[in-house]
C-alpha cells in the first residue's frame, strides 16, 4: 500500500516538474538567443557553432531551474491532492505526514544529485568550452571579415589591405598594412604573403607575414627607417570582434572544477578579495545542490496546507520561497565578500535559515498545527476586519 501511495505521489510531482524545467530553461534560454541569432545572421557563425554555445549554458541553466522547478511541482502535486481532499483520506488511513515523505524526499534527492553532478562537472567544463568557443569564434570573424582588395579596419590599431585571397583561405596575398598602434612612430608593412594563426592556451591571434618591408618614419617625417623581414608576426588585438581584452588569460572561477579552486584557494601569497572568491565559490558547489533538498523539506508542509486556490498558489508561494531563498543568497555572499561575515558563513546563511524554518514547519505539520501562531492570526484578522 505504501508503495503504491509514493508512486502515486511521485507521479503528480514529476509531471509538472519536468513541464516547469522545460519551460523555466526555455524562458531563459531566450534570453540569450536574440545575441545567438545575431551571431549567426550579421556575423558569419555557422549554425553548429551556435548550437555548441546553447548546449554549453545549458550547465548554467539547470542549475537554476533544477530547484525552482523542485519546489513548485511538490507544491503544485501536493496541493492537487490536498485540494481534492485526498490528503485527508490518506491520512484518515493511517498515513502520517512522515510517511508521505519518502517520494519527495526521493524527487528532492534526484534533484540534489543532478545540480551535485551539474555544479561539480558540467557547469565548470561548459564555462570554459564557452570561453574557447568564443575566442574561435572571434578568430573565425577575423578571417571571414577580411575580403580581397577592400580596406579592412577591425582590428585595434591597424588598417589591413589583401590583394589576393584564395578560395580555400588558408593565406593571403600581396598584403598593405597601415599600422598606427605606435602613434610616436607609424608604420606601413608590405609582405607577399600572410597567414592567420590562433593559440588557444594563449587566447591570441597572430598575423604571421611572410616576405615583406616595414617602413616608419615619425611625427615630424624628419626619421625614415625601412626593415626587411621574410617572417614578421603581428599579435592582433580581437577586442572589437569579442567585445573582450585579448592576450593571456587564466581561468576565472566559475570556470574551474572542486579540486581547482582547492588548489587555487591554497595558493601563498593570494589576495583577501581573491581567496574569499574562490571559498564562496567553493561552498556554492555544495550550497546550491542541497537547496534542492531544503525545499523538500520547506515543499512537504506548504503543499498539504489546507486552501481552495488552484495551481496558481503554488506557482506564487513557490516563486516567493525561491526569491526569498535568493536574497538569502546574494546577502550572504555580499556579508562574505565584504568581511563582515566568514565567505563560508555567508555561503551557508540562506540554507541554514531557511532550512531551520522548513524543518519547524515539517514538525508543526505533522503535530496538525498551524504555522503561524494564533495570536498573530487574530491579530491579523482584526486587523482586516
Amino acid at each position: 500500500m505504501r508503495k503504491v501511495v509514493s508512486r502515486y505521489i511521485l507521479r503528480e510531482i514529476s509531471i509538472p516538474f519536468f513541464m516547469i524545467l522545460f519551460i523555466l530553461t526555455f524562458v531563459l534560454l531566450m534570453g540569450r538567443i536574440l545575441q545567438l541569432m545575431d551571431l549567426m545572421i550579421n556575423k558569419g557563425i555557422n549554425f553548429t557553432d551556435i548550437a555548441r554555445l546553447i548546449l554549453y549554458l545549458m550547465p548554467s541553466f539547470l542549475m537554476i531551474t533544477v530547484p525552482i522547478s523542485l519546489l513548485i511541482a511538490i507544491l503544485i502535486g501536493l496541493g492537487r491532492l490536498s485540494r481534492d481532499n485526498e490528503i485527508i483520506v490518506l491520512k484518515s488511513s493511517g498515513f502520517s505526514l512522515y510517511q508521505l515523505m519518502p517520494p519527495v524526499a526521493f524527487a528532492a534527492l534526484c534533484a540534489f544529485v543532478i545540480t551535485s553532478v551539474t555544479g561539480f562537472f558540467l557547469i565548470p567544463y561548459g564555462n570554459l568550452a564557452t570561453r574557447n568557443l568564443l575566442f574561435d569564434i572571434a578568430r573565425q570573424k577575423a578571417s571571414i571579415g577580411i575580403k580581397e582588395r577592400i580596406f579592412n579596419d577591425s582590428f585595434t590599431g591597424f588598417v589591413l589591405y589583401a590583394d589576393e585571397i584564395p578560395s580555400h583561405g588558408d593565406y593571403m596575398k600581396g598584403l598593405f598594412i597601415c599600422d598606427n598602434r605606435t602613434l610616436e612612430e607609424p608604420a606601413t608593412i608590405i609582405a607577399q604573403k600572410g597567414y592567420l594563426i590562433s593559440d588557444p592556451e594563449s587566447m591570441q591571434v597572430t598575423l604571421r607575414l611572410k616576405n615583406g618591408s616595414v617602413h616608419t618614419t615619425n611625427t615630424e617625417l624628419t626619421n625614415y627607417r625601412k626593415i626587411d623581414f621574410s617572417s614578421y608576426d603581428i599579435n592582433l588585438d580581437l577586442s572589437k570582434s569579442n567585445g573582450g581584452d585579448s592576450g593571456p588569460v587564466v581561468k576565472d572561477s566559475r570556470e574551474m572544477s572542486l579540486p581547482e579552486l582547492i588548489r587555487e584557494s591554497r595558493t601563498p601569497g593570494l589576495k583577501k578579495n581573491v581567496l574569499k572568491d574562490y571559498i564562496i565559490e567553493i561552498h556554492k558547489k555544495f550550497t546550491i545542490p542541497f537547496s534542492c533538498i531544503i525545499f523538500g523539506i520547506i515543499g512537504l508542509p506548504l503543499g498539504i496546507s489546507k486552501h481552495r486556490s488552484g495551481k496558481s498558489r503554488g506557482f506564487v508561494i513557490g516563486l516567493t520561497v525561491i526569491m526569498i531563498y535568493y536574497i538569502l543568497q546574494l546577502g550572504g555572499e555580499a556579508l562574505g565578500e565584504t568581511g563582515i561575515l566568514s565567505p563560508a558563513t555567508g555561503a551557508w546563511m540562506s540554507n541554514t535559515i531557511l532550512g531551520i524554518t522548513g524543518v519547524f514547519m515539517l514538525i508543526t505539520a505533522a503535530k496538525e498545527k498551524p504555522f503561524i501562531p494564533l495570536f498573530i492570526r487574530n491579530i491579523t484578522a482584526r486587523t482586516r476586519t
